[in-house]
């Protein structure tokens, strides 16, 4: 019997049309949400990737504003940027588009980031304040993961989770969300020995490898929730970590596209809308 496909493009639509009439109820309030996003360069998957953010935050009644720096711009000017953000009030959520060119210091930017308009979730604070249960920005991502297991109902109390990859966009926060939700979680990664067995015990698999097919059918334990964050290009098609053919071992599957993507940019409106009500106003 194949999988129930988790669909992310219907579940991300609820979430975008309620978080327009919370930024609606703000604006009507006397503040408006204001999302600033630092582009540097001219990767594509980057220019595609923020314009995604500005539809949706058009959409969503939140102000977007795009500060598009050239890809030679040096750390000295990039770093200004992000402090002139920090300290302009009316920017109420701060996000610096990933990958950055090679020459410029990634952790150093985002440690300048004020922790109270990170609304990737990526400072070291709000890293802190997940590790440690406290109220902070959640990685859009792993927090887009949990929503999608809440709107199917899915149980994560009390079962097996394995998390296939440990960055700290996606695979460490995620292992401590699932932890937090009183899951039992294993993380494995490139140097994870007995890897498919480890899966294989796992009633919930989150796979963010990075690697097209990575997660084979033989891999999945009968009826259970695989998520596949993965975003890979193949032949020009997106696919993402988990082979199609683990549909018919699982019980639950995010395809891809069309899954876990849509759910990260509404996780990011939801930011952006917690950062006015906590700290904007």
């Amino acid at each position: 019997m194949a999988a129930i496909l988790i669909d992310g493009r219907a579940v991300a639509a609820k979430w975008k049309g309620d978080l327009a009439l919370q930024a609606a109820e703000l604006s009507a309030d006397g503040t408006e949400p204001h999302l600033a996003v630092v582009l540097v360069g001219d990767n594509a998957a980057s220019q595609v990737y923020v314009r995604n953010k500005e539809n949706a935050c058009r959409k969503a009644g939140i102000r977007s504003t795009v500060i598009r720096l050239a890809e030679d711009c040096d750390q000295e000017q990039l770093e200004n940027t992000v402090r002139s953000l920090n300290d302009d009030a009316g920017v109420h959520g701060i996000l610096v588009q990933l990958p950055l060119p090679r020459h410029l210091d990634e952790a150093a930017v985002l440690r300048l980031i004020d922790p109270n308009k990170d609304v990737d979730g990526f400072h070291a604070m709000n890293s802190g304040r997940l590790m440690n249960g406290q109220k902070g920005f959640i990685p859009c991502t792993p927090l887009g993961v949990m929503k999608l297991l809440e709107a199917y109902d899915i149980p994560v109390s009390g079962k097996h989770a394995v998390v296939i990859g440990r960055s700290n966009i996606v695979g460490k926060p995620m292992a401590m969300l699932l932890l937090a939700a009183d899951a039992t979680v294993t993380v494995c990664h490139s140097k994870t020995e007995n890897l498919k067995e480890l899966v294989r015990q796992a009633d919930i698999v989150v796979a963010a490898v990075g690697r097209a097919a990575f997660v084979t059918a033989d891999m999945i334990k009968p009826g259970a929730v695989v998520i596949d964050v993965g975003i890979n290009r193949v032949d020009g098609a997106i696919v993402g970590d988990v082979d199609p053919a683990a549909a018919e071992a699982a019980g639950y599957l995010t395809p891809v596209p069309g899954g876990v993507g849509q759910m990260t940019i509404a996780m990011l409106l939801h930011n952006t809308l917690e950062a006015v009500r906590e700290y904007g106003r």
